[in-house]
């Protein structure tokens, strides 16, 4: 089975249809780091991460990580080796904070595009993650919490989601 995006607005998982946003630019064949555009292929999930001082562990057959205060992912271009991966916050390394005080990382699922050996520039921190009003990303799939719960009851790690 595979998460399928619709279009803009439209994600679907075997019978449910959800509402969700993706990036202000719409989709890409050629992402870019910092383009604010939604790449599009057939990419596998990484685990859950979750705000556990925000609300309780999801029920999901995905591994789930708590967010700690130092977790950040890698978006920095000058930084190869850790270009798109989680990371212990560094100053000196450019990234995406993870434990935020807005809601939209408390839960979140990194898509794995630019995954396994990532090429420096061609986009990183592409996640699926909550939204409260559907505004554009920065280029991830957002969905609302009660969506986005509604989902991780269904999936598990051998799902796909196709972007197109």
């Amino acid at each position: 089975m595979t998460i399928f995006l619709k279009n803009k607005q439209t994600l679907i998982f075997d019978d449910f249809i959800f509402k969700c946003s993706i990036g202000t630019n719409g989709l890409t064949n050629n992402k870019i780091e910092g383009d604010k555009k939604t790449p599009r292929g057939i990419f596998g999930l990484e685990n859950l991460y979750y705000r556990k001082d925000r609300l309780k562990k999801p029920e999901t057959k995905l591994k789930c990580l708590v967010i700690k205060k130092n977790m950040g992912w890698c978006d920095d271009i000058k930084n190869s080796k850790k270009y798109n991966k989680l990371i212990k916050i560094n100053k000196s390394i450019k990234h995406e904070k993870l434990f935020r005080k807005d809601h939209k990382y408390d839960l979140l699922i990194p898509i794995k595009y630019n995954f396994k050996n990532p090429k420096v520039g061609l986009g990183s921190c592409i996640f699926i993650h909550l939204t409260k009003n559907y505004k554009p990303t920065a280029g991830c799939i957002a969905l609302k919490k009660r969506d986005f719960l509604i989902l991780l009851k269904l999936i598990n790690k051998k799902i796909k989601i196709k972007i197109n």
